[in-house]
């Protein structure tokens, strides 16, 4: 029995039990590596009992796991990174700063503000919801702003970092899919975000323009005090993470930047906040908590290291090893080519890579598959089209990366439930920034000039 006829009868029960083993880990609470694992080798017996070689089908996984391999580097260089930006400071003093201008403000639009900046320079959106987050929510509870309502704004900040941020690891895997650079991704962007960040900022104006915070600002006077008894505090600190995000737009090597980043973080750990380099070093590899008179920001302050990322490292491997052998093996093309061959405008190209991209992540339960699978199979249509594979990387960016909070299966929304103790159906409608973008990037694409071309025939 040839491929061809395997793909037109099973591929929905192939796919359908994917869904099933992944669904399952989210369920009943498992490491989604378990869920990975065993799609990667239900699908591998699956093609070898139809005719595949073993050898075939581990050359698949091999090569997926290798094109990615910087990648995995990042990975763990960005968990170093977290720590040493917190024992250095430098997390300390961009939340020190941030609360400062915050009396008399519109509090709902200073935490996006402030989420929104931090984010960038945190490179990941879990982490910063994880620090600055639930520093702003035990300060908006103070100030009688509902949790949920203030979860929303800071969600919209912070998964600015998946987007943008030149550290962020589903950035860095958008890069590596659609191989592109980060400059010229940046810059395509701006299109969509721009306009996505105004309207933002003006929903949160509008709604935080009912919670006054001109009174009681003890908390945010405890919090400034801790940091002060805490950290060696100075602007001049802020000088570290603008140099890494000037680095990268200036199209240094994202594992180049942040390695200097990273040596930069420990001098100052060691000669500013006066840390040994035995504790500096241990955080980086086990992770950091602070040490300052208040509990509560201890408790705000701190991040798993290098350890942490080993697990986050293997789920990513596994994700892309698994979109490796539905491509490679033919098993996804069907579906994908069905979609592609119809396309005959760059409008229907955005259209349709938003669509696919959003799927595989609501599917999933996970951005990886819905980066990585969108960016190898589309990239060939975009090239077609004469599309520059920054605006496949754009659109990617804009619609299956940034939705993975709303659904409350997605890991992201589980993980962010069990940070903040508040549930996904709670704050989705307030999270501005994640819903909003998928439909301006799909405004986008729609309102491009009709440029049609002539229909592609099925690939494979």
């Amino acid at each position: 029995m040839g491929i061809n006829e395997f793909r037109q009868r099973e591929i929905n029960f192939v796919l359908g039990m994917i869904v099933i083993l992944i669904g399952s880990c989210i369920f009943f609470n498992i490491s989604l590596l378990f869920g990975f694992v065993g799609s990667i080798l239900l699908t591998s017996a699956i093609l070898m009992r139809k005719g595949r070689q073993l050898r075939q089908v581990t050359n698949m996984i091999y090569q997926g796991i290798l094109e990615c391999r910087m990648l995995y580097l990042l990975i763990l260089l960005i968990g170093a990174t977290v720590s040493v930006w917190l024992s250095s400071g430098v997390v300390p003093t961009m939340i020190y700063y941030g609360l400062q201008y915050m009396g008399g403000m519109n509090f709902l639009l200073a935490a996006f503000l402030i989420t929104s900046i931090m984010a960038v320079f945190m490179g990941t959106a879990v982490g910063t919801v994880s620090t600055i987050g639930l520093a702003l929510l035990g300060i908006g509870k103070g100030f009688g702003i509902p949790t949920h309502i203030l979860l929303g704004a800071i969600i919209s900040g912070a998964f600015i970092a998946d987007k943008i941020s030149p550290i962020s690891g589903l950035l860095n895997l958008t890069l590596t899919a659609t191989k592109t650079k980060y400059k010229e991704t940046l810059k395509s962007m701006m299109v969509t975000f721009v306009p996505v960040y105004v309207i933002t900022l003006a929903s949160y104006y509008y709604i935080g323009s009912g919670y006054g915070v001109s009174t009681n600002l003890g908390s945010l006077i405890a919090y400034q005090s801790a940091i002060l008894e805490g950290f060696y505090i100075s602007p001049w600190l802020l000088l570290l993470p603008l140099g890494i995000l000037f680095s990268s737009i200036m199209g240094i090597r994202t594992i180049s930047t942040i390695s200097m980043g990273l040596m930069a973080g420990v001098l100052v750990s060691v000669f500013l906040q006066n840390m040994s380099s035995s504790s500096v070093f241990h955080a980086i590899i086990w992770g950091y908590k602070s040490n300052t008179a208040s509990g509560q920001l201890n408790n705000i302050l701190i991040s798993g290291g290098i350890a942490s990322m080993v697990e986050v490292v293997s789920i990513v491997a596994c994700a892309v090893s698994l979109s490796s052998v539905l491509e490679r093996s033919g098993l996804i093309r069907p579906m994908i080519n069905k979609m592609i061959s119809t396309i005959e405008s760059e409008k229907q190209l955005i259209v349709k890579t938003g669509i696919t991209s959003s799927i595989l992540t609501v599917v999933t339960c996970d951005q990886t598959v819905g980066i990585v699978l969108p960016g190898r199979l589309f990239a060939e249509k975009y090239k077609e089209l004469g599309v520059s594979n920054s605006v496949l990387a754009r659109t990617i960016s804009d619609t299956g990366t940034v939705i993975a909070p709303l659904m409350p299966w997605n890991v992201n929304a589980l993980i962010i439930g069990l940070i903040s103790g508040i549930p996904a159906m709670a704050y989705a409608p307030y999270a501005v920034f994640c819903y909003v973008c998928p439909i301006i990037s799909m405004m986008a694409g729609l309102r491009l000039k009709s440029k049609k071309y002539p229909k592609a025939k099925a690939l494979g």
